[in-house]
């Protein structure tokens, strides 16, 4: 298969595409490097079935180039992370917005699949015990930029949904909770990868708000496997489907486990949203998945526990360096 990743040298892209190469697939990848890394795809470089193209996806041109050779593409390019998305507000819309319509409308012309990558941020403030694709989104003011990004991601949805409905573009859509493991940074909000390098180098774990909010986290790894099984299943087309573990946990308790799995003398140190996030910011205490339509679509289910991510992420840092 030849596959186009955008955002393929973010996190989750440049795991995906080392995953498809393994399999024997053909890769091209485009990014802008505006999050993403070229030292996550460096080792990628020289596997003559792999492409990087350094381009954004609001470059028409150049998607109308790349899309006709590919057989299907996975669409991760986005801005990412809370406190990029708080910063910058309007490169943030016009990525999310306008660089998937033009993904959506040129994947029609050329009649490509695409798996369209959405958020658990979809659901706001909603913090039902496990949340289901069909729950209500709650949200905020529009005053509040938090709330931008679940809207910018509420609309790709939607595009996605009407090319299938109305235009028969066979699409599928995965909202990601908390996607982690090594290689990522801590550099956008990721908390799990700053806690971790904090730790390690015996530094104040800081905590944004009291730490009493919970939240669930993904190996990446089990997130590659979910979009494999989804992108080679015909049912899934038309359908949205949660990624994530249901094990949940407080930032304060993920903060004493990766002190305990580092053995670090860190101390935990919290601090008043306002002071990081601005004083027009919005939180939830709480966003657990439901996985029991993408297990009874797949058979997926996340493989490793909270503590199997830390240890990877450990490892992975003290081999390449703190």
């Amino acid at each position: 298969m030849k596959y186009l990743i955008t955002g393929g040298a973010g996190f989750i892209g440049s795991n995906l595409a080392r995953y498809l190469l393994g399999l024997g697939d053909n890769i091209t990848v485009i990014d802008d490097l505006s999050t993403g890394s070229f030292e996550n795809i460096k080792d990628l470089e020289k596997n003559k079935h792999f492409k990087f193209v350094l381009d954004s996806i609001l470059n028409k041109s150049v998607l109308e180039k790349l899309i006709p050779s590919v057989d299907a593409i996975f669409h991760l390019a986005a801005a990412v992370g809370v406190e990029y998305i708080i910063n910058n507000p309007l490169r943030s819309i016009e990525v999310n917005v306008q660089g998937t319509e033009n993904i959506l409308k040129i994947a029609h012309k050329y009649q490509k699949k695409v798996l369209i990558t959405s958020t658990s941020e979809i659901y706001g403030k909603n913090e039902k015990d496990s949340l289901k694709e069909t729950d209500d989104r709650i949200l905020g003011s529009t005053t509040i930029n938090r709330w931008s990004y679940s809207n910018n991601k509420a609309l790709d949805e939607f595009l996605a949904l009407a090319y299938f409905n109305e235009k028969k573009l066979p699409v599928v859509i995965v909202r990601l909770f908390n996607t982690t493991g090594p290689g990522q940074v801590g550099d956008y909000g990721m908390v799990v990868p700053r806690f971790i390098k904090q730790a390690l180098l015996n530094r104040n774990i800081t905590i944004y708000g009291d730490g009493e909010q919970s939240r669930c986290f993904t190996h990446v790894h089990d997130v590659i496997k979910a979009f494999d099984l989804i992108m080679g299943s015909k049912k899934c087309l038309g359908e949205i489907f949660n990624v994530g573990n249901p094990e949940e946990v407080s930032i304060n308790e993920l903060a004493k486990k990766v002190i305990r799995l580092t053995n670090s003398t860190s101390k935990i140190e919290h601090i008043p949203y306002e002071k990081v996030m601005g004083a027009n910011f919005e939180d939830m205490k709480r966003r657990v998945p439901n996985v029991e339509k993408i297990q009874e679509f797949t058979g997926w289910k996340a493989s490793a526990d909270l503590d199997t991510i830390i240890i990877d992420i450990i490892d992975y840092l003290r081999k390449t360096g703190v």
